[in-house]
């Protein structure tokens, strides 16, 4: 209790967000509560927008430390409309604040809009976050059309890179197209991603660009690619080569046997390019190898590599990996881009495939490559360390913050901005300013120390996930008791003791799932420390005993470990003890991890390859993470050495002898 009080007097005289244990204590020692009660208000007017609330409300908020937020939100929810003086104004008021630069970078969207290239080529040399790519690629159309610099090959690569429709990627590339800088096939290939990846808005803005018309065909086509390519049919437009292959791409998404046997025709065979059947066999390949059908590798051999997207390739090596066929995964490897080849995943297995087909210098090369990312930092850079004969172990911790360090986070004010609004439930604004703050690629961004400075501050307050998030970014040093932190050690350590879990799996999973805030809510409905839905908490419940559950109760604290470790144990043992397994399913659900595991007949595989074909990119990177971090708090919580191959073993399907669980899981 003591300790609490001294974090609260600490909280209160630095302005900071306090603990979440001090909650019941808020409402009467937080100085000017009527003005969070109003900045919360703001917030609400300004996602609705209700522009006459937040210029009402904005006089009423000024010298609160949250001001700049609520000044913010009351530009820009009419910066369309603002005035250029009421904006260099407001960037002159708050200079060198998060907000100063999100109203920049705002601000730089709607003169890219306009194409007002002089406003927008004056203000882009003062945005310092340089992070958003609609942004880039207006500054790309502005260098075009004001110096007529040769942008296309940027344009090209931020354009392709787009996941979702923009107006400065799409109007750069349309500028360029008509102008004849740029091949008009870019265009077409943005179509294939946008049909690939299920998003025909994508593929209707490229095509738009080409051809308005072709909007109406482009609609009538991904709804019935096989009617399209039917030879028996006249009504739609002529089947050149670019409608068929985003028609076969189409197909491909749905039914990858079909669209196989479709580019095999002759006829197709003799109107696409090489380029073009390539990828259309690159996308069955992935639908193929996303289904973990052995007859992934056999569709990919039918196109050429350099002619594949990185997505198509990436899966290509995974399917190599289930079919153990080392070869293939050292060749299919070195398909891949160099900013690919330099992702410790590919690293890893491009030494592991070295080290299988034992060619010459291959241990060397090996072991080169293993060195260069070996650490106890994350899923690969552990199987590395093994790899090389060494176990994992907590870092030595780093030399003390001194109390200047630490003086100079607490008075960093974009900091006491991040916690403060966190502590009355801003968590969003508060999470932005935070890593904001703490960038380390901003120009100016923090220091090693600076960040371990701004971890302690945030340990110090309880805000774990902040906490977490400033340590982790350092990069010479590590320091495991605030990348690691042990919150409600005696409630996960007695929960996990009576339920028959290893402790470190549980905090593992916890740190992953929730970064320790006791009432995170996904967009799903999952809450607590936890992340448990609702009807697994009702259906858990009632299977360990826990009757007189209330759906309130969800993310009490001990409520939710209580129920979050009872449905883990329960799905561990459905999966004969199988760390990897458990975590998909808690992810994914049961059913799918079941039928990832494979049926009767199915290879039985490294756990790490089974876990690197996980189709849900989701929650491939989940259990790499949650077992990365179950190995990392066990050398924590025990001091002793510790093995990640060990707890990943292998995956194969339910043996012959063992009987289907007699209730499914939820």
């Amino acid at each position: 209790m003591q300790f609490q009080v001294i974090l609260t007097a600490i909280a209160l005289a630095l302005g900071l967000a306090l603990p979440a244990a001090a909650a019941s204590t808020k409402a009467k020692t937080r100085v000017k509560p009527d003005q969070d009660a109003l900045i919360t208000d703001m917030a609400e007017a300004y996602k609705k927008p209700d522009n006459k609330r937040l210029a009402a409300l904005l006089p009423q908020v000024q010298g609160h430390v949250l001001e700049p937020w609520a000044a913010y939100w009351e530009l820009s929810a009419r910066l369309e409309d603002a005035k250029p003086a009421e904006v260099e104004n407001f960037l002159s008021r708050y200079a060198g604040t998060y907000q100063e630069d999100r109203l920049r970078n705002d601000w730089l969207l709607q003169l890219g809009k306009r194409r007002d290239w002089t406003r927008f080529t004056a203000e882009l040399p003062r945005y310092r976050m340089g992070d958003d790519v609609e942004v880039r690629c207006h500054a790309l159309h502005a260098a075009y059309a004001t110096s007529n610099e040769d942008v296309a090959a940027q344009v090209q690569e931020l354009w392709l890179a787009q996941r979702d429709p923009d107006d400065g990627c799409a109007a750069a590339a349309e500028r360029l197209i008509k102008d004849e800088k740029l091949d008009p096939m870019v265009a077409w290939r943005r179509a294939r991603l946008g049909f690939e990846f299920d998003k025909p808005r994508i593929a209707q803005q490229a095509i738009s660009l080409l051809n308005p018309d072709w909007a109406n065909g482009l609609n009538i086509l991904y709804t019935n690619p096989k009617r399209y390519l039917d030879e028996k049919l006249t009504a739609f437009r002529p089947k050149t080569r670019e409608w068929v292959t985003l028609a076969m791409i189409r197909l491909a998404s749905s039914d990858p046997e079909a669209a196989a046997e479709e580019v095999s025709k002759l006829r197709w065979r003799a109107q696409l390019t090489q380029e073009e059947r390539s990828w259309v066999w690159g996308v069955i390949g992935k639908r193929a190898a996303r289904t973990l059908s052995d007859k992934a590798l056999s569709y990919y051999a039918n196109g050429q590599d350099m002619h594949m997207h990185s997505d198509h390739l990436v899966w290509k090596v995974r399917a190599a990996l289930r079919a153990n066929d080392w070869q293939q995964v050292h060749d299919s490897i070195a398909a891949l881009s160099e900013s690919q080849m330099r992702d410790p995943t590919w690293i890893y297995w491009r030494a592991r495939a070295l080290l299988a087909l034992q060619a010459t210098n291959a241990e060397l090369r090996a072991r080169t490559l293993l060195q260069s990312i070996a650490s106890p930092r994350g899923f690969y850079e552990q199987l590395a360390m093994e790899e090389l004969g060494q176990r994992i172990s907590a870092p030595a911790a780093p030399a003390p913050l001194s109390e200047e360090e630490l003086q100079a986070a607490r008075d960093n004010e974009g900091l006491k901005r991040a916690l403060h609004a966190i502590g009355i439930g801003l968590r969003t604004e508060g999470v932005r300013e935070w890593n904001y703050s703490t960038n380390l690629h901003q120009r100016g961004g923090m220091s090693d120390r600076e960040l371990l400075a701004a971890a302690a501050v945030a340990c110090e307050l309880h805000v774990w996930d902040r906490c977490i998030n400033a340590s982790e970014r350092t990069r010479t040093v590590i320091d495991v008791s605030q990348r690691f932190p042990t919150p409600f050690k005696q409630e996960v350590q007695q929960r996990a003791s009576s339920t028959g879990l290893e402790p470190a799996f549980v905090y593992g999973l916890i740190r992953q799932e929730s970064r320790f805030i006791p009432d995170a809510k996904s967009g799903v409905g999952a809450a607590g420390l936890m992340q448990v839905m609702p009807a697994t908490a009702r259906w858990t419940a009632r299977r360990i005993g826990m009757n007189n559950f209330k759906p309130k109760q969800i993310t009490e604290r001990d409520t939710n470990i209580a129920i979050g470790t009872g449905y883990l144990k329960l799905v561990l043992d459905a999966f004969d003890g199988s760390m990897p397994l458990a975590a998909a399913a808690y992810n994914a659900g049961p059913s799918r991890s079941k039928v990832w595991r494979g049926q009767t007949g199915d290879p039985v595989l490294e756990a790490a390859i089974w876990t690197e074909n996980i189709p849900f990119g989701e929650t491939r990177d989940y259990v790499k993470k949650v077992l990365s971090n179950t190995v990392n708090y066990a050398a924590v919580l025990t001091g002793e050495p510790q093995s990640l191959k060990a707890r990943l073993g292998f995956v194969g399907p339910l043996g012959m002898d063992k009987p289907e669980p007699a209730e499914e899981l939820p």
